[in-house]
């Protein structure tokens, strides 16, 4: 037998996942949602991936704005991590208090003292199952040396430092 959605999210929480905030839109439509399936596709072009849920309300941002910020998390934003996750329901652009942002040369957002940031067009969106394929090109880059990191395991959010 195969085995369910269940156990298979379980057996995942095993895996050590970098945690990034994918920031979209603006104004009544700021968004975003923190990823642990983001990767480099490529660097010629610089070309990134990560994988979105089709529920997710940024995905159709997504779709609409056709650009969006990838900031990934540093060892002291965990509670960026937890707004853009939901928790306590904090939802839209509420997600984005509480921290220092910086509009890119798309006009997505980037999250300041991010160990890397990328301002990246939506380059094609894959449906499947239950999430999207986004792929990102890259249209500008900033990073923050000794940030750290977070990550995600076995359930929790993790520093490094």
């Amino acid at each position: 037998m195969d085995p369910d959605g269940k156990s298979f999210r379980e057996a995942m929480r095993a895996f050590v996942g970098n945690c990034s905030v994918i920031t979209v839109g603006d104004g009544d439509e700021a968004s975003g949602l923190v990823v642990t399936s983001a990767i480099s596709l490529s660097a010629d072009p610089p070309l990134l991936l990560a994988c979105v849920n089709r529920s997710a309300s940024s995905h159709d941002l997504l779709q609409r704005w056709g650009r969006f910020g990838w900031s990934s998390l540093g060892a002291a934003h965990q509670a960026v991590a937890e707004r853009f996750s939901g928790f306590g329901g904090v939802k839209g652009a509420a997600r984005y208090e509480g921290a220092e942002w910086e509009t890119a040369v798309t006009g997505a957002r980037l999250l300041v003292g991010a160990p890397a940031a990328f301002d990246c067009t939506v380059d094609e969106m894959i449906p499947r199952e239950t999430h999207s394929i986004l792929i990102g090109r890259v249209r500008a880059i900033r990073a923050t040396p000794g940030a750290g990191a977070l990550i995600y395991w076995n359930g929790a959010f993790r520093r490094l430092d």
